[in-house]
């Protein structure tokens, strides 16, 4: 048997710890988010001051050359950090989902031990309840044959009702 009130406990802890891991992992999306916004902006700054120079020489081809060479390797060191903090966000939110499925798991195995403790033990004072009446059952089973011992060793005296000539009979 399994106490309904403490397992419904069980199942209420579960349900109200997992929205904290979720919202855990969708903080962690967003601060991805962020940074990946701020490096685009940051990117976009770096191209804007490189377009800007650019503009400024446009008279002399080599430098301007230069700074396209230079605003793309900028771009790709940038393109490659966001690529970096991504994976990082990506792993970390692998992480919390593997530590939530974990933590999820271990309560359920808990709550499942606990169930089996609870079961163990109404077995175990159902037992001990059917033991007692069996012990009483036995006592009264006693008796009853002690009882029946008894009228059968001591003879009957049963005097005949008035008006009949033949007392009656002694059962077997």
């Amino acid at each position: 048997m399994v106490d309904e009130d403490r397992l419904l406990d069980c199942l209420e802890a579960i349900r109200l710890n997992l929205p904290d891991a979720f919202n855990e992992a969708v903080d962690v999306v967003r601060q991805k988010e962020s940074l990946l916004l701020q490096a685009e902006e940051y990117a976009q700054d770096i191209i804007e001051a490189a377009q800007q120079r650019a503009a400024e020489i446009l008279d002399e081809m080599g430098i301007i050359r230069q700074a396209e060479l230079e605003a793309s390797h900028i771009r790709a060191s940038v393109q490659q950090e966001c690529e970096q903090i991504q994976q990082a966000t990506l792993s970390e939110i692998e992480q919390m989902r593997q530590k939530s499925h974990q933590d999820i798991e271990q309560l359920r195995k808990m709550a499942m031990e606990e169930c089996e403790d609870i079961q163990d033990g109404a077995d175990e004072y159902a037992d001990g309840v059917l033991s007692n009446i069996e012990q009483q059952l036995n006592d009264m089973l006693r008796v009853i044959r002690n009882g029946r011992q008894r009228l059968q060793n001591e003879p009957t005296k049963v005097t005949p009702p008035q008006g009949t000539a033949n007392p009656p009979k002694k059962k077997a």
